[in-house]
Order: C-alpha cells, then structure tokens, then sequence
C-alpha cells in the first residue's frame, strides 16, 4: 500500500514539476490582455443597474461557466438519508459539541457515502453562524480526537502505514478552538467522499446517481460535484437548530477553493464565500497566463473541468470569459479572496485583480469592492464587500488566514464585539 502511494506520489509530482517548467514567473512577460467587459450583455446592452444584473447578465455570466468550464449541475434530485453516528457534548475540552453524521446518497441503483463531522459552540446565545468547508485528508486528519471516525473514501487505508493518511495530519489548517470561541460552528467533509481525485474518480463519486448528460461536452465533473455536495451539506445545516440560515459561509482552499467559488455562484445561501489559494480555474485571472495556466491544468486534472474547456488549452486569449466574471456572480454577497506570497503557482497578483474587476458588480448595487488595481502589501487585509489579504509563507492554510477570515465575517454579520 505505501509503494503505491509513492508511485502516485511521484507521478503526480513529475506532472507537476513539468507545469512548472513551463510556467511564468515574469510579470514582464505577461502579455497584453482584454479582459471581457462583464457588464456587457451578449446582445451588446450595457448593464447599468442592479436589476438588470439579476435578470438579464448574470444568467448569461452563469451559463458561460456552466458549458464551458465547470459543467452543467444536473436539476434532478436524488434520495439523501442522514444517520447521527456520534455525539460528543464535551469536544474541544468542553468548548464544544462535535457531531458525526453518516450521509447516504442514492440514485440508479447505487449509493455513495460521506461522513460529516460539525463542531457546534456549547457557550452560545442563540443561533450560530456556518463555516462549511472540506478538508483534503479525511475528517481523522483535523484534530487527534480519537473518537473521530476515518472518512468513507479513506477507511480502507486507516490500518496502512502511510503517514499521510493518519491522524492529525492536517490539523494545523484546522483551529477549531479559535472557530468555535468566536462562536461559530463548523462542518465539514472530506471531499474525496464526494468525487474520488483521480482520473477515474468519477466511477466511485456522486456523478454516478445522476442519469448521463445529453452533452457530454458540458457534463459535470469533480469541480462541479464537489459544489454540490458543499450545497447538500447546507441542506443538512439548514434542519439544526443551533445553525443561522442565514449566516452561512463556505470556505474553500486550493481545488477546493475553486470549488467553493463555483458553489457560492450558484447557491445565494452561502453569504459569505472565501477562496483560499484557489489560483488557476479558481480566482486567477487566466489571461496573464502567469504561473499555472488552462494546459497544465487540463492535462494534470481532466477530471475537474467539463471536457468543452480544454479546448482553450494554450489559448487564453480566445477565452471568451475570464474569472473575475465568476467572483462577480457572488455579488451582494461578500466576497473574500486570499492569496499567499510564495505561491506564484496561484498567480496572487491575477487573484487580486480578478476582485478588482468583479468589483464593478458590486458597485451596481452600492457597495465597496477593491477599489484600486493596485495590491496591497503582505499582511494588510482588505476589508470591504470585497476582502483580499495576501500573507506571506506558501500555499496553505494558516491561522492568520483564520483569523481574518472570522473577522470579515464578524463584520459581515454585525458581530463586531459579538
């Protein structure tokens, strides 16, 4: 087992590594670009009101990203059942109730499993507002709890020596005592429940219980799958009674980060949608062709993106949209993009001006966005309708990256002195 993992491993990285060598680095080397004007109408009329936004343009922006890179969600419903497996009342040395629940998803004669795992504040007044977001290795790799259950995807490796696929691994991206005192609870899942990462991914994930699309150009695939899980993770949150409806906010780092921007366009429940190094097909602009861009990607992750989008591949010039057009479809709702200082794979720069330019959509409605082209310098978070920070260090997630995370949604929700 640990052989293939290191074989994995390394293919994987040889990939990567090729990317790389051909990636830029050089901001002198960014071409001369056009960015698509995202309050202009396919019929040419130019959107100068919010209303016209919401009916006319933003369906238009919302189909572009549905048959040409993400896919299209399907609109069938499939059957969920929600079994609580574990409850700990004194989580978190006593902060905190810890909530694990095994969901079932069924359709076409299969079923997929997931496991979700809530931190709820024991000391709170009311109802609490939602951090969802999933973690990478397994609900087992946040925290060293040892009541905490493997996730499905991973339990058959739980008795393997892989020291990547133990305990606690990834807890550093994950303080839940400084969440939980801010008075906000947590769910979350591990991804690879929903949609396996891999090439061949799609034969053990959630896909599977949707009947085929009728283009398969344009038919989901793990991006797509992973945002509608975040948004059945809502449905679940949504029955508590100690969540916020309301107060809903999905986080999202890496692939995830590009995933949890996907379902923040499509579902208005999130009110607070946070990228977390999300770079290329995420927040990234894809014109500067800085750092990773659509060829690497596509070759590296054919799974993530509907097939229709590699055919852009080496030509971001002929993109007829970029992604300042997907953060705009968030608006009014808060936005906040982060971006690290050493990962130029993720193209920072890219990432902050993809915010600057959604912030026109805001404006539509009154509010502040990113008001300059210009970054600001590391460690100065902005704090409007529209956050940015860029920190230093390297593609992860850290508790600073927390920490202004939980203040910008205290000021999102009025709970500045909560």
């Amino acid at each position: 087992m640990k052989r293939l993992f290191v074989m994995i491993a390394c293919l994987l990285a040889t990939s990567w590594l090729y990317g790389q060598s051909k990636a830029n680095y050089d901001e002198e080397k960014v071409p001369q670009y056009s960015l698509p004007d995202v309050l202009l109408c396919n019929n040419g009329t130019r959107v100068t009101t919010a209303r016209q936004w919401e009916k006319q343009r933003r369906p238009e922006v919302l189909d572009m990203f549905s048959g040409m890179e993400y896919g299209r969600t399907p609109t069938e419903k499939i059957k969920k059942t929600c079994q609580l497996l574990h409850e700990d009342t004194q989580a978190l040395s006593g902060i905190a109730t810890s909530q694990q629940v095994l969901v079932t998803f069924s359709g076409m004669g299969k079923t997929v499993k997931a496991l979700l795992l809530a931190y709820i504040p024991n000391h709170r007044k009311g109802k609490v507002p939602v951090f969802i977001t999933y973690n990478f290795k397994g609900n087992h790799s946040v925290t060293d709890d040892e009541c905490i259950l493997y996730s499905p995807y991973f339990d058959r490796y739980k008795d393997s020596n892989v020291p990547e696929l133990q305990r606690n691994t990834q807890a550093s991206r994950w303080p839940l005592k400084m969440i939980v005192s801010r008075g906000y609870a947590i769910v979350t899942m591990c991804y690879q429940d929903i949609f396996p990462d891999n090439a061949d991914g799609g034969i053990e994930s959630v896909k599977q219980l949707f009947p085929d699309s009728s283009d398969e150009t344009a038919s989901w695939q793990a991006i797509g799958v992973w945002a509608w899980g975040s948004s059945r993770i809502a449905d679940w949150a949504e029955k508590q009674p100690w969540a916020d409806c309301n107060q809903f906010v999905i986080m999202g780092h890496s692939r995830q980060g590009k995933a949890a921007l996907w379902a923040g366009a499509q579902d208005k429940r999130f009110k607070v949608v946070i990228s977390n190094d999300s770079g290329c097909g995420g927040a990234a602009l894809y014109k500067r062709e800085f750092g990773e861009r659509i060829e690497p990607i596509t070759q590296n992750f054919p799974h993530w993106f509907c097939a229709s989008f590699a055919q852009y591949s080496g030509k971001e010039q002929q993109l007829p949209f970029d992604q300042h057009e997907l953060l705009a479809l968030i608006a009014p709702r808060y936005l906040y993009v982060a971006s690290a200082e050493e990962d130029l794979w993720a193209d920072p720069y890219g990432e902050y001006l993809a915010a600057y330019h959604a912030s026109s959509v805001y404006a539509l409605y009154g509010l502040a966005g990113i008001s300059s082209p210009s970054m600001p310098a590391v460690h100065q978070p902005i704090m409007n309708h529209v956050g940015y920070h860029i920190r230093s260090g390297k593609h992860d997630v850290t508790e600073y990256d927390w920490e202004q995370y939980l203040g910008f949604c205290d000021k999102a929700f009025g709970r500045m002195g909560h």
